[in-house]
């Protein structure tokens, strides 16, 4: 059926009061099915399993995909399969509730690849897992806490659009109307494209390929076959034959600069997801740093090989040749450039939307109304809980900061404020574009602290992960609701459901990554926390997390005192005042062409710290669906609309995560099954 909404006219002349009257009376869906056992372990199981396919593009790209739309289409496609087989189909409610507990699970790898990592490897030891799981679940209930007060505005009053939430409760409107069989072929795309690519990776992942021919049937491990996860092997195999020459950037071997494009199904999907402006905003990042600025440093000197620590030698390869590694030459030199993109554009977009921070003063400083009818007071999660709870969990996470890393008092109470008011910025922000900016919201503790307590970076690390935990959890929540306050549902259940989802995601992405990023460190090893869980050459680059400990360094740099400005040499400066001019630039030609402007300045920076054989995957598949969509868009007949311009989405989830479980199976097979016990 048609979902039903308020007029323009209605949203602005109506008291609060007529708006939830109006909603109770036509929308709400009284006692129908919502948080039921099947609905909580479906949401349950389905928010574990999307938050390791999360943790493990986060740890690739430095950013989280979207759950919801993805767990509505699998759970509707499942319990259809079921009732054929005489179970009982889930209720729209019941599946909107499974989707907010996935989406709350999804959502809470954010902190593990950003500065919870990040924190780690300033500190160079991992943090306690305990530690971890209750720092990262005391923050996201406090999200709820600190949410469910700004519901009643945002949704309730102010009908608010929340652009993605509004979409999943459209998708769920369809999928249980007479258009059903549109999400049953959505479902079968995601389907057959994770299969294709989980049997991708699953020929070529070397600790599968071992086990099996080398374990399972005594073939020689130097004769075990897997297929190339490089797609210019087959160069390299005629180099080792004499027959054509290394490729070479200011005499340096490109393999030294990670320029090989490899087979990464995963981030061909996310390339599609992202679009291909942002793709080819990257790409041009990754080129113009790694193909022309990082060459022409490293002939005049101004970026170093890599030195012995111990001995003070440089180190060379096999055949003579200095060493210097991607990881390398991005924390010695072209971090600095593309963080400073980054930070710019995110800054600037943020206050350029002044109605963002006109809506959360009026949230902040809104007079209190006389007391009045409380119409939904029996359906809604009462205030009288935000309003106790914040003070006790928020004193929880303030212990835990000072307790465990070391935050003063006076900082880790600072900063409940400051979560209060970004937050409420946040959620402005997502309510109007469907964009919650924790990354450059992080910047401001950062900044902040930093500043205030310069010798100490898990003072601006771990209040920076308190303020983006917080409010990131709080605005995915009220995107979640969208979608149930448009259905009818019972908002006091989708907090419980949301809490639900917290939990699932903390008990499924905490042992994971510690079983496939810090497996490998012991204090005997040698190696750093970070060159353990981001090794050179290495899958996983942590982009978000090298973003979050360069701006700390950044931090300590300026505010540290004169032997800390060493880190920042001549030419790094000038390349950060350079890239701050051209970002500031292209993020206001971007806003005063109402984002016609081709390029990104924040997809440019991000190009420069993630490894350029992602950036390449994900253009080549952002390109794909770019290609498709201008050859079958304005054929909404055709087979080619149905399959790649109404489907790619689902088929670009199921790249994903039948690439990342795949993936995630080869890391723990190769840790648990084939290293030395």
């Amino acid at each position: 059926m048609a979902i039903k909404n308020l007029t323009e006219e209605q949203i602005r002349t109506w008291s609060p009061q007529e708006k939830d009257r109006w909603w109770l009376e036509n929308v709400f869906r009284g006692n129908m099915p919502q948080l039921t056992l099947r609905a909580a372990l479906t949401g349950f199981v389905l928010g574990g399993l999307l938050s390791a396919t999360n943790l493990y593009v986060g740890a690739k790209t430095g950013w989280t995909l979207g759950v919801g739309l993805t767990s509505v289409i699998l759970a509707f496609a499942m319990f259809k399969v079921l009732s054929s087989l005489g179970a009982k189909d889930m209720t729209i409610l019941e599946n909107n509730c499974m989707q907010s507990i996935a989406t709350a699970a999804g959502y809470m790898t954010g902190p593990l690849i950003s500065g919870i990592a990040a924190y780690m490897w300033v500190e160079n030891k991992p943090m306690p897992w305990w530690q971890l799981f209750w720092f990262n679940v005391v923050l996201s209930i406090l999200g709820v806490l600190v949410a469910f007060p700004m519901k009643r505005r945002f949704i309730n009053n102010e009908q608010q659009p929340f652009p993605e939430g509004r979409a999943c409760g459209v998708v769920l409107d369809t999928l249980y109307s007479s258009e059903a069989a549109v999400g049953l072929f959505k479902a079968k795309a995601l389907g057959l494209a994770a299969g294709l690519a989980g049997t991708i990776s699953f020929i070529s992942g070397e600790s599968y390929m071992k086990l099996i021919q080398h374990k399972w049937f005594s073939v020689p491990l130097e004769q075990v076959w897997h297929l190339p996860h490089n797609l210019d092997s087959w160069y390299y195999w005629m180099v080792e034959k004499g027959w054509v020459p290394i490729p070479r950037l200011a005499g340096v071997d490109i393999r030294q600069l990670a320029l090989s494009p490899t087979l990464d199904l995963a981030m061909i999907g996310a390339g599609g997801l992202m679009g291909i402006r942002a793709a080819s905003s990257m790409l041009i990042g990754m080129a113009l740093n790694f193909m022309v600025i990082v060459p022409i440093m490293i002939s005049i000197g101004e970026i170093k090989p890599v030195t012995d620590l111990a001995t003070g030698v440089i180190k060379t390869t096999a055949t003579g040749e200095q060493v210097f590694g991607r990881a390398h030459i991005l924390n010695t030199w072209s971090l600095w450039w593309g963080i400073v993109m980054m930070v710019v554009a995110s800054m600037v977009a943020l206050f350029a939307k002044p109605q963002v921070f006109v809506n959360a003063a009026k949230m902040l400083f809104a007079k209190k109304s006389e007391k009045t009818e409380d119409v939904l007071g029996h359906i809604e999660l009462p205030l009288w809980i935000s309003f106790v709870g914040i003070p006790i969990i928020g004193a929880v996470g303030v212990w835990m900061a000072h307790d465990w890393f070391g935050v003063s008092w006076t900082f880790g109470a600072l900063a409940i404020p400051l979560i209060i008011i970004l937050t409420l910025i946040a959620a402005s922000s997502t309510a109007m574009t469907g964009i919650t900016p924790t990354g450059s919201l992080s910047k401001i503790p950062q900044f902040i602290f930093g500043a205030a307590d310069p010798k100490h970076a898990p003072t601006n690390l771990m209040t920076g992960v308190m303020c983006v935990e917080v409010a990131s959890n709080a605005s995915n929540l009220l995107m979640d609701i969208k979608p149930g306050y448009m259905l009818g549902a019972k908002p006091r259940q989708q907090a419980i459901g949301h809490c639900i989802g917290i939990v699932a995601g903390s008990l499924a992405s905490t042992p994971l990554f510690y079983a496939l990023f810090l497996s490998g460190w012991s204090p005997e090893s040698g190696k750093t926390v970070q060159e353990v869980m981001a090794p050179d050459g290495g899958q996983f680059s942590f982009p978000s997390a090298v973003q979050w400990k360069g701006v700390s360094d950044l931090v300590t740099s300026i505010f540290g005192g004169a032997t800390e400005a060493k880190l920042l040499t001549h030419s790094i400066i000038v390349s950060m005042i350079v890239a701050a001019i051209v970002s500031f630039g292209f993020e206001v030609a971007r806003i005063f062409t109402r984002n016609k402007f081709p390029l990104s300045p924040l997809a440019i920076g991000l190009g420069v710290v993630i490894p350029p054989d992602s950036s390449l995957a994900m253009f080549a598949g952002a390109l794909f669906f770019w290609w498709m969509t201008r050859r079958y868009g304005n054929r909404p007949e055709s087979t080619g609309n149905s399959i790649w311009v109404q489907t790619h989405e689902p088929i670009c989830a199921g790249l994903i995560a039948g690439a990342a479980l795949i993936g995630i199976g080869d890391v723990l097979v190769k840790v648990f099954v084939l290293s030395p016990s």
